[in-house]
Parts: C-alpha cells; structure tokens; sequence
C-alpha cells in the first residue's frame, strides 16, 4: 500500500515524552493526528506511511487548557492523540522522522 498525501495530513506528528517513551517499550508508538481522524484511517495511514502491520488503535482527546499570556487570557488548542499498538516484530524509530 502507498502512502497518499491525504495520510500525511492525518499524522501530524509523532509525540516523544516520558509517557509515550514507557508505551514504546511495549510496542506502541503515540501520534498527534487530526481532530477528525477515525482508528480505521489513523490504522490505514501509518501502515501506509510507515510500512508496518498495526495491531489496534487507542485515541485520546486532549482538551485544551485556558492559559495567560502576558496578560490576556488565551486557550490552547484540543488535541487529539493516537496510541498505535504495532504487531509483533515491528518498530518505527520515531527520532528519525518521516
């Protein structure tokens, strides 16, 4: 399967923080995708795009938080992320990049 630029729009970008570093040593890897992205697609794109088999799809929406900023008051964005639980044997080394 080819990746398509409509799966480069789902996946935003890979996230690297204590929490997705502990999921990757059980074989996820965590992606900040598209507020409107269903686990079917997500699941669709990162085989695509990376070229690996997907065991399951676990997302999260994360709402945004209201925040100052010099002063005024400002929100954060919501963002959606994607738990993607890859078959055994599989790896993408998310500190490369695409």
């Amino acid at each position: 399967m080819s990746a398509k630029p409509e799966h480069y729009d789902l996946i935003k970008k890979p996230i690297i923080t204590e929490k997705a570093t502990m999921a990757s040593e059980n074989g996820a890897v965590v992606f900040q995708v598209a507020m409107d992205a269903t686990k079917p697609a997500i699941k669709e794109a990162v085989e695509a795009v990376f070229g690996v088999k997907v065991k399951a799809v676990n997302t999260v929406v994360t709402k945004g938080k209201a925040k100052k900023f010099r002063g005024r008051a400002g929100e954060r964005s919501d963002k959606k992320k994607a738990y993607v639980t890859l078959e055994q044997g599989n790896t993408i080394d998310v500190a490369t990049g695409l």
